[in-house]
């Protein structure tokens, strides 16, 4: 994350989002898979770094192994045109504003309920000692168990999320960066999904 100045020199606050060389794997028709969407590949990898049956999907299509694939559905004209083994980059997101960021959350491991759920503490005084517990989980008698879904401590993070509507600021097509306005999920080493924002 870094700070950019816009047309006004106002500083913002962007992330930088390497977008590197994609390659159209597969094109998903109607016809043949009952819907449509365009299936990209990234980051180039060795053959034995691969399974057997994701290498003969690649030797199928004649295109290099790699490690990361995702299908994304075709929501405009343009991506009709495209055709196996054609290379994508920045300049896919040249006339869009905002985007999606999907990816993996940073892992927290085992968390209280403070923590996860921005749970209130007990007081420190007076006697009580119920200071960073949860608290009464049901009644006792009925139901007699505890209800499905209730907030306790356990795993937080490393999960899918998805922040919507980030404000693309500017792209570099030279380097295949992206600049968008606000955080993303992950780690800064992540794999992280950019797809266009569709107002509904």
């Amino acid at each position: 994350m870094t700070r950019i100045f816009n047309e006004t020199g106002r500083v913002v606050g962007v992330t930088v989002i390497q977008v590197g060389n994609n390659v159209v794997e597969q094109i998903k028709t109607q016809e043949n898979d009952g819907y449509s969407a365009v299936q990209l590949g990234f980051w180039e990898v060795e053959e034995r770094k691969v399974s057997k049956p994701q290498l003969g999907h690649f030797n199928k299509l004649g295109t290099a192994p790699v490690k990361v694939l995702k299908e994304f559905d075709m929501d405009c004209a343009e991506d009709a045109s495209l055709k196996p083994g054609q290379a994508l980059g920045a300049e896919v997101f040249e006339n869009v504003k905002f985007v999606n960021a999907t990816g993996t959350s940073k892992g927290r491991g085992h968390a209280g309920t403070i923590k996860k759920y921005n749970f209130q503490r007990g007081r420190e005084s007076h006697g009580n000692t119920n200071h960073r517990e949860r608290g009464s989980s049901g009644a006792g008698s009925y139901p007699a168990r505890v209800m499905p879904g209730l907030k306790m401590s356990g795993h937080m993070g490393a999960c899918k999320v998805t922040t919507r509507r980030l404000e693309v600021v500017g792209i570099d097509k030279e380097l295949g960066l992206v600049f968008v306005k606000g955080s993303v999920p992950g780690h800064r080493t992540g794999i992280v999904y950019l797809k266009k924002f569709i107002v509904k």
